[in-house]
């Protein structure tokens, strides 16, 4: 009996040296592999710069810096404090202001926008909060040249007047179509129901909170250290891209970050707790159109399943000079962010690729 308790203790024993040892080994050879899938995509597309965290069950198991935030000064990329334009993912970061300002009972998703921005035009139908932040209002989205904008808007109200004026495109709730202008009206909304500014909301409430050090607004003509050169490539030549100014749509496209802190931020949504379970649900969830279709668009969280059947939420966030990518594995626990301060760049599905490579060990 002795013997064979002995020989069950150095069973198990073997079996617990052995098992890290090798999750470490497929660890660094999902790494290996994963820098070359970038490096790939970077030579493919003439990206100058790039970064990406990966966070997977309770810690960051790969988070590395590719080429330059700064051409001209050979400034390398840092994972933890190299700041990129992440556009669109701005509205899964506001999306967070307005959870918790439900939470509080300062916001009712089913109120009418002008319970909150009275200045705002009454349309041909009401218009809820709800809808604005789920693309379903019929509000326009970008026309002509106003993606590249380069006036400076004082206010979150100033920024209104681009589109607030114009008819909706159809009845609210019958179609989807994106439109960050809609994310203009939310940070409105957010602005009276905190009784504070906008960017000063966002700063103390979700950046401070989730001790986001290296996320702010992107104050055009600010030096902001940290900050990354933007490029693009035209005609097949990199160049510098044109000077944008970003504060029509702070809410909707017009913060920068590290893909570190969009990290700490998708902790704060793998499980309730930031905010509470019943407003993850509502802030993620699918809307629904009156015809029964889903949009796969929460308020503020794109989701869906991945072709491997995985379940994710997050957001993809294109600018000028800038391309990112967001993804929560719920289920998984993992969480992927990838930016870069190259456009145009296809990721030709290599954020998926780089998903599943750390959640099964394979491609």
């Amino acid at each position: 009996m002795n013997w064979a308790f002995r020989l069950v203790i150095l069973v198990l024993l073997s079996f617990g040296c052995n098992a890290p040892a090798q999750e470490t080994q497929s660890q660094f050879s999902s790494i290996d592999e994963a820098r070359s899938l970038i490096n790939d995509l970077m030579s493919t597309n003439q990206t100058q710069g790039m970064s990406v965290s990966v966070w997977k069950n309770g810690e960051m198991v790969w988070s590395e810096g590719f080429g330059f935030a700064d051409v001209d000064t050979k400034t390398k990329v840092e994972p933890g404090t190299t700041m990129f334009r992440i556009g669109s993912v701005s509205k899964t970061l506001t999306s967070a202001a307005i959870g918790l300002l439900i939470d509080a009972g300062r916001i009712n998703a089913s109120d009418e926008v002008q319970v909150y921005v009275s200045s705002f035009p009454p349309k041909a139908y009401p218009i809820t909060v709800k809808q604005i932040a789920g693309h379903i209002a019929g509000i326009r989205h970008y026309r002509g040249n106003e993606f590249m904008s380069d006036k400076h808007y004082p206010t979150v109200l100033s920024g209104l007047e681009i589109f607030q004026k114009d008819p909706l495109q159809f009845k609210p709730g019958t179609d989807y179509l994106y439109s960050s202008y809609g994310w203009n009206l939310v940070s409105a909304i957010v602005e009276t129901a905190a009784d504070t500014s906008f960017l000063g909301y966002m700063q103390s409430a979700v950046f401070n909170s989730l001790e986001m050090k290296n996320t702010r607004a992107d104050l055009a003509p600010a030096s902001i250290p940290g900050r990354v050169s933007f490029y693009e490539v035209v005609n097949g030549k990199v160049e510098e891209a044109p000077y944008v100014d970003n504060s029509y749509k702070w809410a909707g496209g017009g913060f920068i970050g590290t893909t570190e802190d969009l990290v700490k931020f998708g902790i704060a949504f793998l499980k309730p707790g930031f905010v509470t379970e019943k407003t993850m649900s509502l802030l993620m969830d699918s809307q629904v159109l009156t015809n029964g279709d889903s949009t796969n668009y929460g308020m503020g969280w794109r989701s869906g399943i991945d072709d491997k059947g995985l379940k994710y939420v997050g957001h993809t966030g294109g600018s000028v000079g800038g391309v990112t990518r967001f993804w929560i594995y719920p289920k998984e626990e993992f969480i992927i962010a990838i930016t870069s301060n190259t456009s145009p760049l296809n990721y030709g599905g290599i954020d998926r690729k780089l998903a599943w490579l750390f959640i099964n060990g394979n491609l």
